[in-house]
């Protein structure tokens, strides 16, 4: 009776763990975690598009603007983790993982965006220097179909300038440009007051959504050429992303030999946290919508063997403990509370160095030391609740009664 009420407990805490990498493994979604992960360029390849300013003499100013209105425009597409940066004095180079299109993205990212209000006789009336937001919606017409529209919204001097341009053209056109390209000539029936007009004429939403997109980033303050548009193969980080599955697999093998083979059934226990610990960090970065880089990954392997490093201190203050007389249940409670202060000051230090790391660097380096942090803090929440959870429950299950058979060590009294 008493040997099967062990086997029941231990039964229900392997069940715990493992229902929990379950649901952690498909949290959010019916499709693995790790499919719904964000990637960088590197892992499911994208767009890499060249852009030169076409003046030899452009100030280093100008292209700092032009970088940042790209970025708004990035920004505006909702494309995850892009890299967007200078390249010498003349060159911006823009990374756009996951984009599958280039004419479409040089679409929206290449556009000067010059919004110009003309009269007839091409007479400037009004700029999109003014502008303050545009949107995209639908319009229903009089004959009751839904018509794209692109919605502008004036500051008061906009306005002032469009009221003034529309009461004095009434019964004429008034041209709208954008890049020197005619975009729509209405007449005005009346003058609009409100500083809110319209543009019609597309053949979609997504069209009109494009459109907002652009005017919202702001005009280019200067006139770039794209040289090398070109979408990026993710072959490469396909075969690095089997090569460390592969190594991955090599290296847990052999951590589950050793654990086992030094600390026998809390070892064992320890590995099963550990694919608990794979299964949060992935379910974090999922949570906060990061994008997993190959520096990534690195950073989540290296984490993997500190989560590891946590629990060989656990288990050493334990034999320790087990030595000295202590019974396996208070050798547990004292071997975790003296590994504490250990492991929270290693752990501080490296979170100290990935925290200098991620203020500093950028792009894919960035990525390194937010998996590197998660890992952290997720080795520390498994290493000290997890593992102690289910040594605890064995204790108390009479699972564990001496020290040379529980520890791989000798000198421990028999509890109970």
């Amino acid at each position: 009776m008493r040997r099967q009420r062990r086997r029941t407990h231990l039964i229900y805490i392997a069940l715990l763990i493992l229902a929990m990498c379950g649901i952690g493994y498909y949290y959010g979604s019916h499709q693995p975690v790790w499919d719904e992960i964000n990637k960088g360029l590197d892992l499911v390849g994208g767009i890499h598009i060249v852009l030169e300013a076409e003046d030899p003499e452009v100030s280093d100013q100008a292209m700092n603007s032009a970088v940042e209105v790209i970025r708004r425009r990035v920004d505006g597409l909702g494309v995850t983790e892009p890299e967007i940066m200078r390249e010498g004095t003349r060159r911006i180079v823009v990374n756009l993982p996951g984009v599958r299109d280039p004419e479409e993205a040089m679409e929206i990212i290449g556009r000067t965006a010059r919004l110009e209000f003309t009269d007839e006789d091409g007479n400037v009336l009004l700029t999109g220097e003014h502008l303050r937001e545009a949107g995209a919606m639908f319009q229903t017409t009089d004959i009751g179909t839904q018509e794209p529209i692109v919605t502008l919204e004036f500051d008061a001097e906009g306005t002032r300038l469009l009221a003034d341009a529309t009461q004095k053209h009434l019964g004429e056109r008034i041209i709208i440009m954008l890049d020197d390209e005619e975009v729509q000539a209405p007449v005005v029936r009346s003058a609009i007051t409100d500083g809110r007009p319209i543009i019609e004429g597309y053949e979609n939403l997504q069209e009109a959504q494009e459109i907002a997109v652009i005017l919202n980033s702001g005009a280019l303050p200067v006139d770039l050429e794209p040289l090398r548009p070109q979408f990026v193969s993710a072959t490469l980080g396909e075969a690095a992303v089997q090569q460390s599955w592969q190594a991955a697999i090599i290296g847990v093998a052999a951590v589950v030999a050793l654990m086992v083979a030094f600390y026998r059934v809390p070892g064992g226990w320890a590995v099963l946290a550990l694919g608990l610990y794979v299964i949060l960090v992935l379910v974090a970065l999922y949570a906060i919508d990061a994008t997993l880089t190959l520096p990534g990954i690195a950073g989540i392997i290296l984490s993997i063997g500190m989560a590891v490093d946590a629990n060989v201190i656990i288990f050493e203050r334990i034999k320790e403990e087990v030595r000295g007389g202590a019974t396996p249940r208070a050798a547990i409670d004292s071997g975790f509370r003296t590994a504490l202060r250990t492991i929270v000051d290693a752990n501080v230090t490296t979170l100290i160095a990935a925290g200098v790391l991620y203020w500093l660097a950028t792009g894919p380096i960035r990525g390194f030391a937010v998996t590197l942090s998660l890992g952290i803090i997720v080795s520390m929440f498994t290493a000290m609740v997890i593992t102690r959870f289910a040594l605890i429950q064995l204790a108390g299950a009479g699972l564990i009664r001496e020290g040379s058979a529980f520890f791989g060590t000798r000198g421990g009294r028999r509890d109970g």
